[in-house]
């Protein structure tokens, strides 16, 4: 018998207020096999950090696994050490809510060991994050990155972010800035996601900034790195 051709498509559904991504690989006459994998877009650190209600620095000190919804959650405890965004929504993060399957989304932490960069969203006065936010131990963070999720992110979260897939790219606004770090390192952690941020400058332009001091001193055009 002749085998057709695998097809591949993708479901979205809405479960708990959360978007996830089903991908269901179907064979001929029957379901060769059936898989669920959690589908992220790529992201720099600057865009995960603009579209999260909450930023904090944490350590998880406890877990538990919970019963809500078809397929569980798990329920972390943290100790907040920092707030850097969220306080509009929440005034001190002591639970952080993620699924309990890898495959739909659910973000492991390990337990008593580090403190984490933890982003994410805030629905019924409860955190939750994932695999598609951005989560990663402090020490692992570059200077760069702390600093901007300290104060720089924040002073570009109304510039655009254009991922750079297949040259040749341009940017077509002047509030963007043009991500080529999937060209080499398929996105995060790439050169760009690790020491640039995105920064609005006069008149409403927007490029790349990594310096340390001034700003005018170490700012670039929107086409290059």
């Amino acid at each position: 018998m002749k085998i057709i051709k695998s097809i591949c498509f993708a479901l979205l559904f809405l479960q708990s207020q959360r978007w996830y991504l089903l991908l269901f690989i179907f064979g001929s006459q029957h379901v060769d096999k059936l898989t669920e994998a959690c589908s992220c877009a790529l992201s720099h650190p600057q865009d995960a950090y603009c579209n999260s209600d909450i930023v904090i620095r944490a350590k998880v000190v406890g877990k538990k696994p919970l019963k809500d919804g078809p397929f569980g959650t798990m329920r972390y405890t943290v100790k907040q050490m920092k707030m850097y965004k969220g306080f509009n929504k929440i005034q001190h993060v002591q639970h952080i809510y993620t699924d309990a399957s890898e495959s739909l989304c659910g973000v492991k932490f390990d337990i008593n060991k580090y403190q984490y960069l933890i982003t994410g969203r805030v629905y019924d006065g409860k955190v939750y994050t994932g695999l598609c936010n951005f989560n990663e131990r402090w020490e692992r963070l570059s200077l760069a990155q702390k600093k901007g999720i300290n104060h720089r992110y924040q002073l570009g979260c109304n510039c655009r972010i254009k991922p750079c897939h297949y040259l040749p790219c341009f940017v077509t606004s002047k509030n963007e800035c043009l991500w080529t770090d999937m060209l080499s390192h398929f996105g995060y952690p790439g050169y760009q996601s690790r020491h640039y941020a995105c920064i609005q400058q006069k008149e409403g332009y927007c490029s790349w900034y990594r310096g340390m001091t001034s700003r005018d001193k170490t700012t670039i055009n929107t086409t290059d790195p």
